[in-house]
């Protein structure tokens, strides 16, 4: 939709642009929407600039609300003052904070297009939904479990929109043959904080270790529990198997040097490093919560295991890196499922779909949901 012949100002605010799985598919999502019909624009609560360099190279605008590390006073006074000045077409806030201040703001001066977000599994509680829902015209989510939580608090399935993520599966590719590793490497990428439960999958270790013994966890990622995860890998009795990386912009070296990839959590969305995981070819175990069963199938693309159970883990992760064939089997149907179902360009076009009615001041038709069944968190 356009406003005459402009096209309309599309903005997503976020906490920051630092590495992340909502950064980076809001990024993915800015870069490809139609500009004819949408300008993007992202504005940050406070500093944190690891994607810049690529939003900055596909020309979209940011403004940074506040020189800040962490949201402050002065990110709340640049939000108002902003979005008095530099009224957007639509706001789409991204994450717990900017999606609280940034609806509680655009209600109070009046800016009725407004599009509320969850992603993640503790995200609805967080966001302060049970007051905050009627506070949008719409909502996406991207995992059926998240839809279910808002319905309970009273918010109109109709007003609800289930759009899974995407991967770019061009670039997100299978190594070659030769390429493939040579170690089994148990890989998770995760920010460090308390709903990747991180010291669940170090403990879990200690199951594949006494299986496994050329097994090697290794640890990318960053986070405010990132000393307290590196403390207790260097405690834990196979500290010599465990190693640590800070995040990276391009993850692709470590999933190709991986025998499968990991997640520990105890909340989820719909994670992007399973599906980046998926696309290349790996294998996955993790826990059964939020969007994740809609990723994995049980026996076919991974196995699965309830939170907070580090043997039933660490025998899942064993199991897999114990059969070969098994193993690369699930890879050839994680790749297919990613290719299959979470195309980039899909997201991008329900998300255009989306925006397009809520700008045109009405509500999106009802559209399925993510793939695979939902699952409680």
């Amino acid at each position: 939709m356009t406003h005459g012949t402009t096209p309309a100002r599309v903005v997503f605010l976020l906490q920051d642009l630092a590495f992340g799985g909502t950064q980076r598919q809001a990024l993915e999502l800015g870069l490809r929407l139609d500009r004819s019909r949408f300008a993007p624009e992202f504005w940050m609560l406070a500093d944190g600039r690891d994607f810049a360099p690529r939003a900055e190279a596909a020309g979209i605008p940011l403004t940074w609300l506040s020189p800040s590390p962490a949201v402050g006073l002065r990110s709340l006074q640049g939000l108002w003052q902003a979005l008095k000045i530099r009224r957007p077409d639509l706001l789409v806030p991204l994450t717990a904070v900017p999606n609280i201040w940034g609806r509680v703001f655009a209600k109070a001066q009046g800016l009725s297009a407004v599009i509320g977000t969850c992603r993640g599994g503790g995200a609805v509680k967080r966001q302060h939904e049970r007051f905050l829902k009627g506070c949008c015209a719409h909502h996406i989510v991207n995992a059926a479990p998240l839809a279910k939580a808002l319905e309970q608090l009273g918010r109109p399935a109709g007003r609800i929109t289930c759009i899974a993520n995407g991967v770019d599966t061009g670039h997100f590719l299978p190594p070659p043959d030769d390429l493939r590793p040579v170690r089994e490497v148990v890989l998770c990428l995760a920010r460090f904080c308390e709903d990747k439960d991180h010291e669940t999958l170090i403990r879990s270790f200690e199951f594949v270790a006494a299986k496994r013994p050329r097994a090697e966890l290794w640890l990318v990622g960053d986070g405010p529990l990132r000393t307290r995860v590196r403390t207790l890998a260097a405690r834990s009795p196979v500290r010599g198997l465990i190693r640590t990386y800070p995040s990276t912009p391009d993850p692709r070296p470590f999933f190709q040097q991986a025998s499968l990839a990991v997640l520990s959590s105890v909340r989820e969305g719909l994670p992007n490093v399973l599906l980046e995981a998926m696309a290349m070819g790996l294998p996955v175990a993790a826990t059964a919560v939020g969007g994740i069963p809609d990723l994995v199938v049980p026996e076919e693309t991974g196995l699965l295991c309830p939170p907070r159970n580090p043997e039933a883990l660490g025998e899942n992760i064993a199991a897999i890196l114990a059969d070969e064939a098994m193993r690369s089997a699930m890879g050839k149907k994680a790749r297919q499922r990613a290719v299959d179902l979470y195309s980039m360009e899909q997201m991008v076009r329900r998300h255009e779909a989306v925006f397009e009615s809520v700008l045109a001041g009405n509500q999106p038709p009802t559209q399925p949901a993510a793939a695979g069944p939902a699952a409680p968190d």
